[in-house]
């Protein structure tokens, strides 16, 4: 009985959860997404092409910080850990958000009689691709070179746990026992 209210319940969550997620990408796209890319983009230090680079690179670093904690739970360790790791990954899960909502405001209609007089107002889809034909490109190009920067990053960190051989630097050592004057490092008296 318990384990048919429990999926009754979870069945009943699906749809309201996943409007709960897409809700702020719509409003993203609603409230900022002209001014975003109409006024902030142009004026954003190297013109709009930058910004898009910025939010490119941004891509898989905000997707590591929202991931890397996630990466650490163990649940039947420790579930008080779990939960902080849980609470730790949601500022990196509030930033994916943030950039898929500045990516999604430049998406146009595919269809092209969707392409009303919004899509192509100042800083609307189409006005973006109009003015900024290659924003697509600056963008992946960034997101690519970031993402293989971090991978780099945490390929030598993690190399970088190995221990590290003997200095060569120090004096050398004294004579062993079997040095030919046998006296192995010890200077007699004088």
């Amino acid at each position: 009985m318990k384990t048919k209210f429990g999926e009754r319940l979870f069945g009943c969550l699906v749809l309201p959860g996943f409007v709960a997620l897409l809700m702020p990408l719509v409003l993203f796209d609603m409230y900022w997404g002209h001014e975003l890319w109409g006024d902030f983009a142009p004026a954003w230090p190297g013109g709009a092409y930058a910004f898009a680079g910025t939010v490119g690179a941004l891509v898989p670093v905000v997707f590591f910080a929202w991931v890397a904690p996630l990466t650490r739970m163990n649940w039947k360790k420790s579930k008080p850990r779990s939960l902080a790791r849980v609470a730790a990954s949601l500022p990196g899960l509030g930033a994916c958000y943030l950039v898929a909502g500045v990516i999604a405001t430049t998406v146009r209609p595919k269809r092209r009689r969707n392409w009303d007089s919004g899509c192509y107002s100042e800083g609307g889809p189409c006005w973006v691709h109009v003015h900024y034909p290659y924003l697509w490109a600056v963008g992946l190009v960034a997101t690519l070179a970031a993402a293989a920067l971090l991978i780099i990053l945490l390929v030598r960190l993690s190399l970088g746990a190995t221990p590290t051989p003997p200095s060569t630097s120090e004096p050398a050592a004294g004579p062993t026992p079997r040095s030919p004057t046998g006296i192995a490092g010890r200077r007699p008296p004088a």
